[in-house]
């Protein structure tokens, strides 16, 4: 069975009585690229929350390889699904690149052996195999994106979930992540609004607004809907126009 991700009636409401997330249903399979898309307050970032269990649903389930997410499941969801912030700065908060890689395969109380193999082989996934004794601060954006990425992969995850993968980037930097998430057999699920990354890469892609799904298809399937973009504060990427003679 190739189905790693499951979600049923997902719903949220914050404290202050907003309803985030109103009824989601979907799934994913191995190896699937999904990107949540949407404009400003559809959902995406709170729904890529429920992933690793940073929120818990306030009703409807949601299961990681048959494992649900909740209060008594946290510490393995989390090992199984990869959360990648959107500002680095909010995951990186050591002195040195290894020890932030490390940290999560210490607080899994691995031997150092393992550790220190973990962190190579994730410093080696994202091309900066030289970066062990770096100082986080002192790196690029692009740089933080990648060690923020080696200290998910560091994990062993089943999922990875990244929010605004390439806000901040400059062109080289964002086209170096966009290869570099190309290169992960990784399932992925991804909140954007840069959709020429979506057209890139992703296989699935969702729609949301006001916290539902308006839409889910592949790239070229969403990005062909013009009204229904429109309507979802959304237009088609330039990626997509160029490859099908639009202009």
């Amino acid at each position: 069975m190739n189905k790693i991700l499951e979600i049923k009636n997902l719903c949220y409401t914050y404290p202050d009585g907003t309803h985030a997330l109103n009824n989601i249903n979907f799934s994913l399979n191995k190896a699937e690229t999904l990107a949540i898309i949407g404009g400003n307050g559809a959902g995406k970032t709170t729904f890529l929350l429920h992933l690793n269990g940073t929120i818990l649903p306030s009703n409807g389930s949601i299961t990681v390889n048959e494992i649900s997410v909740n209060k008594k499941n946290i510490k393995q969801i989390r090992q199984k699904v990869g959360m990648v912030f959107q500002n680095p700065d909010d995951q990186l908060f050591m002195s040195k690149v290894y020890d932030d890689i490390a940290f999560g395969p210490n607080n899994m109380r691995l031997p150092l052996e393992e550790i220190e193999k973990r962190v190579n082989s994730s410093l080696e996934a994202v091309g900066m195999s030289d970066y062990n004794d770096r100082h986080p601060w002192h790196l690029s954006t692009g740089e933080k994106k990648r060690i923020a990425i080696a200290s998910v992969l560091s994990m062993t995850p089943d999922i990875l979930a990244l929010d605004e993968p390439s806000s901040g980037l400059d062109p080289k930097g964002r086209r170096l992540l966009i290869e570099l998430l190309k290169s992960f057999s990784h399932a992925k699920v991804i909140a954007t609004h840069d959709l020429d990354l979506v057209f890139e890469i992703a296989t699935k892609v969702i729609i949301l607004h006001n916290g539902k799904i308006q839409a889910e298809g592949t790239p070229e399937e969403i990005f062909s809907q013009i009204e229904l973009l429109e309507s979802c504060f959304l237009e088609q990427p330039l990626s997509y126009k160029l490859k099908n003679k639009l202009f």
